[in-house]
């Protein structure tokens, strides 16, 4: 088998049999050949666009293969067993980690079984009713399951990014994500694979409990023997793992209430802004019509600001194209926004969320609240913006050039957001320094995107749910919380991990912690 690497066109890159007549025809292959696509990018630098290709070529025929992942049947059901709290990315593949090491994982989940979550969202978006234990961010799967299934991380060193992606296909998973530069298995796949990932889990002897919120810890001195559920039942493991993530704010409080150590957190707060997805395939794609080949488009940006001379960044965080605009309250009376996108990417609409840095100086009033400082600040802007939206789960809005000269919106566009919006100045409703970073911040992506800055888009509140708020510590080596022994934050909620696959790597990292302290 031999490789190479070569540029086609969309039409060519993106169907396999115009490929392999293209290569042929370029004397790359023989006609004996066969092909894999190894790894596929779009270049859209230049007004023709090209699809960047890594190409396997052999006689015999060729498959994608696993390298670090091999499906094989484990049995620990009598094994120790280790409690892993949350069964969001982190806390199932730390509970597989857990079976390959000769552990018996218990899951501990607060929410529904996936399947049963979604009548729990069509409340959120219909009747404005939110469960504060089964939403878009707390049941099986996690905040990323219902919201769009991104894949693509920077966090390189954290682990092993082949080894997540090749489980999530021996789960169901296209193989489409061991090849595409920038990954991504969408909102209406992702249910099936979460549910064969627990399936793995109770097959080899260890268990996935549903509606099991933690209430208290069992503590004896500077140790955690094991837990509490909200029924009374009390649970004991080899160690804890704190997987719960970044929405879980009474394991915060139940921390500090246990003079268990955490700290205050940075963290980025702002708007989703929603365009027309033409829009932005014009804009990035050069051309009027992407046609049938090139996928939705998405955009990446970032810009400084300064505010009472502090100098902050504004950024896009987890940019959907083709997507929709969620509500990801987790407690009635508030309102949060997210976006998500279905594996076609093929809704009429693009968002992102346009974020602000938030460093602790930032929010002085909050102080009083030590190591809960910016979660309280946090919680008060997502009550402002119910407040705002009518008390309901309406969303606070205004056109996009509106807001940037400081207007209030007439009319509003037509949006993805199910349970509606509410025009007003967003100005009033945001913290002066989050607005004004925002107007600059939107100005000078007005003038990186042609197009962008147009009140055929608009802006939605509030986008708080960037990362957690507050941190869990570790020792660098241990991994463990420097002050109670067994206990391991792990993920999104303390502060570790920034996505699905960086928080899967950080569940693996973890649980491999744990083995190596308990097989001392």
């Amino acid at each position: 088998m031999r490789e190479f690497n070569t540029v086609v066109a969309p039409e060519v890159g993106f169907e396999e049999e115009e490929l392999r007549a293209h290569l042929v025809a370029k004397k790359l292959i023989s006609q004996e050949e066969h092909i894999q696509v190894l790894r596929r990018s779009i270049d859209a630098r230049q007004r023709q666009i090209k699809i960047n290709l890594r190409i396997a070529a052999d006689t015999a025929p060729i498959s994608l293969e696993f390298v670090e992942y091999q499906p094989r049947e484990w049995d620990v059901r009598s094994c120790p067993p280790v409690l892993i709290v949350g069964a969001g990315p982190a806390g199932l593949f730390a509970a597989l980690r857990a079976i390959e090491n000769g552990l018996k994982p218990i899951v501990l989940e607060r929410g529904k079984d996936v399947r049963s979550r979604r009548r729990d969202l069509a409340a959120i978006n219909k009747d404005h009713i939110v469960n504060p234990e089964s939403n878009y961010c707390f049941g099986e799967g996690g905040a990323g399951t219902y919201s769009d299934g991104k894949l693509y991380t920077r966090s390189k060193k954290r682990g092993s990014v082949r080894r997540v992606f090749e489980i999530l296909v021996a789960h169901g998973a296209p193989e489409d994500i061991l090849i595409e530069a920038h990954p991504h298995i969408g909102t209406n796949k992702l249910p099936k694979i979460v549910t064969a990932l627990r399936k793995t889990v109770i097959a080899a002897g260890g268990e996935v409990r549903f509606d099991s919120k933690v209430t208290d810890f069992l503590l004896e001195g500077d140790e955690i023997k094991g837990v509490t559920l909200a029924d009374g039942t009390k649970l004991e493991g080899v160690a804890t793992v704190l997987a719960t993530g970044h929405s879980a704010r009474d394991i915060f409080q139940l921390c500090q209430q246990r003079n268990i150590l955490i700290e205050a957190k940075p963290f980025a707060l702002g708007v989703r802004v929603e365009h027309p997805q033409q829009i932005i395939d014009q804009i990035q794609y050069k051309c009027a019509d992407r046609g049938p080949y090139l996928p939705a488009s998405s955009y990446g940006l970032v810009a400084q600001t300064t505010f009472q001379q502090a100098e902050r960044g504004v950024f896009s965080f987890c940019m959907c194209p083709g997507g929709f605009i969620v509500p990801a309250a987790t407690a009635p009376g508030e309102v949060v926004v997210n976006g998500m996108s279905p594996s076609r990417r093929d809704s009429k609409y693009a968002n992102s969320g346009i974020v602000v840095a938030v460093e602790l100086e930032d929010i002085p009033a909050f102080a009083k609240h030590g190591p809960l400082a910016a979660l309280e600040f946090q919680a008060a802007v997502e009550r402002e913006a119910w407040q705002y939206g009518g008390k309901t789960q309406q969303a606070p809005a205004q056109r996009l050039v509106d807001f940037v000269d400081g207007k209030v919106s007439t009319s509003l566009n037509e949006t993805s957001y199910q349970p509606g919006l509410a025009s007003i100045d967003m100005h009033d409703m945001l913290p002066d320094f989050i607005a004004d970073r925002l107007r600059q911040g939107f100005k000078a992506f007005g003038k990186k995107m042609k197009g962008y800055l147009s009140n055929e888009a608009q802006i939605v509140g509030v986008e708080s749910r960037t990362s957690s708020p507050v941190r869990i510590p570790r020792e660098a080596e241990t991994l463990a919380h420097p002050q109670i022994k067994n206990l391991y934050p792990c993920g999104e909620g303390a502060g570790y991990a920034g996505g699905i696959a960086s928080a899967a790597m950080d569940g693996e990292k973890v649980m491999e912690a744990v083995v190596r302290s308990w097989k001392k």
